[in-house]
């Protein structure tokens, strides 16, 4: 939602041309305040805030949206917003700060696009996913949609505003241009947690980025863009990772040696939708067994054949042509991971398309031919895994999270606990500290954000 800088993503049929322009609402053709072409939902009242959103339902920017729709007793429109600024456009919208006129105590992110535009771009379905999309989220690190209308021939949707920025930015002004390990790995974490919800909900991504991921004023992470998002199914599962049983083992709090970490690459999957005493997890007996096990929800069975993505992380299938699934998400996942901790992305050539021959062919390397530490050496590992040019076998395909979950790079790490941990850098702190001592001249740390 942020203004990017330089890597647009691109939405490619094989048979048509590449367009990498972003699309220029005019601010004053924002400002007709035109009726509503669509019938409106009906208006959300405080009573059932928290069960709409449950992970929204102490936000107070959420409840003043809430709160405003009540009183005025119908949806949210445009005229009930106040446009502040322009804070970015991207491939088929462009983003403003606004505030309620009724409670300008809080801000928010207001979406607007085109609808001309995208019907003479052959783009309109895009901006209808990422409206699908966003209705079905509730989660920390994901956007929650607040509210939606249109305005002429305007389509707005009004989310958070995070005022971090993009981790992209955030990168390019640390020194070395790259995150400490420390950094990559508690951001990666969070990421990771949302890539999984996702999928979850069959959902795949298709468009990480640092550029989307956005950092609010807490300092925790949330992704953004999902008009290249790709809506499957997924049935969630509890897997065992024994390989050599049809049966669950006879003592599961029996310690195992330690194996290399692998793939898993035939788990015995058991549906949470036809076994409920794997669901329920009520049982001393079940909580034992639940210790070791993986729940697993991926949209395995998802393909498409459309050339998504910004080149320097777009997958080898992507870039060869063929058809692609979840996979791709996992790719990505690896290219951001190493952008992360090696300022740069690894495929990266002087065009698109020697990018793209690089994804095919180049062999992966690192910067230096030993890593530093332990965890350089487990992220390395991890990373060679999750940029596996063979869908099949990369980390990730088949378990999806729950897979890359209990590589050795996240080890210590309690993924239901990773929203209580402190970020690297909080925004709102951040502001504080440069209040006082931009007298002082002095700097601090977070002066390299």
């Amino acid at each position: 939602m942020l203004e990017h800088l330089g890597r647009q993503s691109t939405d490619i049929h094989r048979d048509s041309h590449s367009s990498m322009t972003s699309d220029t609402t005019n601010y004053s053709r924002l400002s007709y305040d035109g009726r509503s072409t669509a019938p409106p939902p009906p208006p959300l009242s405080p009573e059932n805030l928290s069960l709409l959103k449950p992970h929204r339902s102490s936000d107070c920017a959420f409840e003043a949206i809430v709160s405003s729709a009540s009183a005025n007793g119908r949806p949210l429109e445009f005229r009930d917003f106040k446009l502040v600024r322009r804070v970015g456009a991207g491939d088929i919208s462009t983003v403003y700060l606004c505030r309620l006129r009724s409670d300008e105590s809080c801000e928010y992110a207001m979406k607007v696009v085109d609808r001309e535009a995208l019907a003479h771009k052959r783009k309109t379905h895009r901006a209808e996913m990422e409206k699908k999309i966003l209705k079905l989220l509730d989660h920390p690190f994901l956007p929650t949609l607040y509210a939606e209308f249109d305005a002429s021939h305007f389509s707005c949707i009004v989310m958070e505003y995070c005022s971090g920025g993009d981790l992209h930015s955030l990168r390019h002004k640390l020194p070395s241009k790259r995150f400490s390990l420390s950094s990559a790995r508690f951001y990666a974490a969070e990421v990771l947690v949302a890539l999984e919800y996702l999928h979850m909900l069959g959902i795949i991504y298709r468009d990480l980025k640092p550029e989307n991921v956005l950092v609010r004023a807490d300092g925790h992470i949330m992704l953004s863009d999902f008009d290249l998002s790709l809506c499957s199914d997924s049935i969630p599962a509890v897997q065992w990772p024994n390989l050599n049983s049809s049966s669950p083992p006879e003592d599961p709090t029996a310690d195992s040696h330690h194996q290399p970490f692998t793939p898993n690459p035939t788990p015995m999957l058991f549906s949470c939708l036809s076994l409920p005493k794997y669901r329920l997890f009520r049982s001393k007996k079940i909580q034992t067994l639940a210790s070791n096990r993986l729940f697993v929800a991926e949209p395995v069975s998802a393909r498409s054949c459309s050339f998504v993505g910004t080149h320097e992380y777009v997958a080898p299938e992507v870039a060869s042509g063929r058809s692609h699934g979840n996979a791709v998400d996992w790719w990505a996942f690896g290219i951001f991971l190493y952008e992360m901790i090696y300022g740069r992305t690894p495929f990266a050539g002087p065009t698109n398309e020697a990018t793209l021959r690089n994804i095919l062919k180049a062999a992966l390397s690192f910067p230096t031919h030993a890593p530093s530490s332990s965890l350089e050496a487990h992220a390395r590992d991890l990373i060679s895994g999750l940029l596996n040019k063979d869908p099949t076998r990369r980390v990730g395909s088949r378990q999806g999270a729950a897979e890359v979950k209990t590589h050795p790079f996240f080890n210590g790490l309690n993924f239901a606990l990773v929203r209580t941990l402190t970020p690297p850098a909080i925004p709102a702190k951040r502001q504080q500290l440069a209040t006082a001592t931009a007298s002082s001249g002095q700097s601090t740390v977070f002066d390299y954000f």
